[in-house]
């Protein structure tokens, strides 16, 4: 009973446009005034939220994507990308989703991945005659990649939540990454090729190729630099995210595409992210401390583990209230809210924590892509001037993708953890 009525006062505090950090941290408060328990613990867990190195990966991350972002990284990836394989049918679909994938192995982040890519995509792939829903669609869908191809920044908050390795599960993130992208470009071309409609463009020459794949390398060779550190082992992802901060400077400096106003401008708009993550981050912490007293997830890990005894059974009903969820909450609210409820029921059903937050993360990356509040149609309908109906006409195609890649996930489960296992 408790824990239904902490759920619907959660509910009732969202639906009155509560900031979701404000809600889940003031109803911790309430809940911990309510039973007399010490206040002492809500300081103590405000304190241990911001006093996090491998939080500080976070921050990090997003300065050096926004840094990228304006110093017009996504151009030259772009029409290098699109220089080797915009002759294929719908070759600037697959050329968008290659882009898409390699921004996402630099910014950890969803939005500048979907932002960057847009900026470059959209007017040349409407410009050529594409079915322009199916291009706001792709785009809002690419841009998802960049949470689950490494680095990602829900899987560092998910590593720090469950204490689990974050290179681990940037390893287990790789397959499923690449799986996405590879269907999301067999789909662009299949339906630029049956759907037609659209001018192809001519096979780039060699010397076109060289140019425009120069331009692009250093920006590669960044996303190299940062992945392979953290695997190397010679840096960790907060370390790896400080000196791609300081790359991606010399590199938007070096080739003249960085001011100091537009460095203003992308340290502003890392900082008010930064602090709606860590305002979200505390809120939730002191949250969970809060239920945690109240043995509320150790209640709902006994009902789930009493009523789904079989495990495919219990990640059926997981998976259809995270779906729920997600149709109401943006997703990282949906990952520090739900993650510490059902974090304690995995080792009772046998199931990796490691592929159990992948598993999350898809089903986060479906959320961003489905109406009232999936944040990437919002993000392409200001980057396309478009209406929300057409992005969410041309993403639903997608989405149902990423729930296909969810339940194949479950029943091949190496899929995310060969990688984590090889290595």
């Amino acid at each position: 009973m408790e824990a239904f009525l902490i759920l619907l006062a959660l509910v009732v505090l969202l639906v009155l446009r509560v900031p979701v950090a404000f809600a889940v941290g003031s109803l911790g408060i309430v809940l911990l005034f309510l039973k007399g328990l010490p206040m002492i613990g809500v300081p103590q867990r405000l304190y241990g939220t911001m006093d996090s190195f491998e939080l500080l990966a976070v921050p990090l991350f997003l300065l050096m994507s926004n840094v990228l972002l304006r110093g017009g990284v996504g151009k030259d990836l772009f029409a290098a990308v699109q220089s080797w394989v915009g002759h294929w049918p719908g070759g600037l679909g697959a050329a968008t989703v290659i882009s898409c994938a390699l921004f996402s192995a630099i910014s950890g982040s969803s939005v500048a991945t979907a932002a960057t890519i847009g900026t470059v995509a959209i007017p040349e792939m409407t410009r050529r005659g594409y079915d322009r829903p199916f291009v706001l669609g792709m785009l809002a869908a690419g841009g998802t990649l960049g949470i689950l191809i490494p680095p990602s920044i829900p899987l560092i908050i998910y590593g720090v939540i469950t204490e689990e390795s974050i290179p681990t599960l940037f390893l287990a993130g790789v397959g499923p990454g690449l799986f996405l992208a590879g269907i999301f470009l067999v789909y662009g071309v299949l339906y630029a090729k049956l759907g037609g409609g659209y001018t192809p463009l001519e096979k780039a020459g060699w010397a076109e190729r060289r140019a425009a794949s120069l331009l692009a390398l250093p920006t590669i060779l960044l996303a190299v630099v940062i992945i392979g550190s953290i695997y190397a082992g010679i840096a960790t992802p907060s370390e790896s995210a400080g000196v791609g901060f300081v790359l991606a400077l010399l590199i938007t400096f070096a080739m003249r595409r960085m001011t100091w106003e537009k460095l203003r401008e992308a340290t502003y708009s890392a900082m008010r992210t930064t602090v709606m993550i860590f305002l979200i981050i505390a809120g939730a912490k002191v949250f969970s401390y809060a239920i945690t007293l109240y043995l509320i997830p150790q209640t709902i890990s006994q009902v789930l583990t009493n009523t789904f005894a079989d495990a495919g059974l219990f990640m059926l009903a997981v998976g259809g209230v995270l779906l729920l969820i997600g149709f109401f909450l943006e997703a990282l609210s949906m990952l520090l809210i739900m993650v510490p409820v059902l974090f304690p029921s995995l080792e009772a059903m046998g199931i990796s924590p490691i592929w159990f937050g992948i598993f999350f993360v898809v089903l986060i990356e479906t959320a961003l892509i489905t109406p009232p509040v999936g944040l990437n149609l919002f993000v392409i309908q200001a980057v396309g001037r478009a209406r929300i109906e057409e992005v969410v006409k041309g993403a639903w195609p997608f989405a149902v993708m990423m729930l296909c890649t969810a339940v194949l996930l479950w029943f091949w489960q190496d899929l995310a953890l060969f990688l984590p296992f090889y290595f």
